[in-house]
């Protein structure tokens, strides 16, 4: 009883000297402000992250999506993203077994199959119609379908080069105009489909693919001075290299490679806030934007160095 009462008055004595000290001021004052402050700033931090997280749950909550190339890769991770931001997801590919797996594996929930060729603007059409008499109206389109061909001398195929701009400009252009009437019947949507980083200057082995991104930020470009005053936002996504089965294929190191996981939240976190861009990863996008503004001949002396 003695050693547990001793053990009070130690730490009695120890608060004492303590606020004696503090009132004295040798530099506990200082120390015991500098240490709630950085508590506070903490703790703020943390509110306003997990109210962030909430306002983007609610923006997205029963939100229809329209998502297209949705079998694999940055797709895929999007349909998992959105699951878990409660939106009401409509996923659309070529490949039907790999949506219906997926959608399986969630477990039935908020994920509808509705399979089409991007390709085939009258598919892209009747996809858009059933799921509006199914489900209603689409909120948000992210036409995401795309592939990657290398572009070498060697193997120049002008054809092979122009189903891909078919696939990848020409694929975003059928989404478009299947989703855009209903949308301007509304005045209300967002677009928001995926090009790349790799439009924005001639890249090494990149010619057809990074022609094909180039047409779709400019072609975006464009259209939102016409789109924005009528209630429809779009935003453009120009992600870097990611981690895709497309991007397995590539040869060579590829600089600031990030999960299709890493990827799907920055898309998601760029369109809650109908950002006009949203591109990533912030240093590498950075630098290629610094690219755009450097001449032709430092241009190419850097990018020859780097590749």
């Amino acid at each position: 009883m003695s050693a547990v009462l001793s053990s009070y008055c130690d730490i009695a004595v120890g608060w004492v000297s303590f606020f004696y000290r503090v009132s004295a001021g040798q530099g506990y004052k200082e120390r015991l402000k500098k240490n709630t402050t950085i508590c506070v700033s903490r703790w703020r931090r943390l509110v306003q992250w997990w109210c962030y997280k909430m306002k983007e749950r609610e923006f997205y909550r029963n939100r229809r999506i329209w998502l297209t190339g949705a079998s694999s890769g940055i797709g895929k991770a999007l349909v998992y993203r959105l699951h878990q931001l409660e939106a009401d997801i409509v996923v659309t590919a070529r490949r039907e077994e790999l949506l219906t797996q997926l959608q399986a594996d969630l477990g039935n929930k908020r994920v509808h199959v509705f399979a089409g060729d991007v390709t085939d603007l009258f598919s892209m059409k009747d996809v858009v119609s059933r799921i509006y008499n199914t489900l209603g109206p689409i909120d948000i389109a992210i036409p995401n379908a795309g592939t990657h061909v290398f572009t070498v001398p060697e193997d120049f195929n002008s054809t092979e080069y122009l189903d891909l701009m078919n696939i990848n400009f020409g694929g975003m252009l059928h989404c478009i105009e299947a989703v855009l009437p209903s949308m301007l019947e509304r005045g209300d949507g967002i677009i928001a489909p995926i090009a790349s980083l790799a439009g924005y200057r001639g890249l090494p082995r990149a010619a057809a693919y990074g022609a094909s991104k180039a047409a779709m930020i400019n072609f975006l470009e464009s259209i939102r001075f016409h789109l924005k005053p009528r209630g429809i936002g779009i935003v453009i996504v120009n992600p870097g290299f990611v981690e895709t089965p497309l991007t397995d294929k590539n040869d060579f190191r590829m600089p600031f490679l990030i999960s299709a996981e890493d990827a799907a939240r920055e898309i998601c976190t760029g369109i809650m806030k109908q950002k006009r861009e949203v591109a990533f990863p912030y240093l590498f996008s950075r630098l290629l934007k610094l690219g755009r503004m450097l001449p032709a001949p430092l241009y190419e002396r850097i990018v020859n160095y780097c590749w």
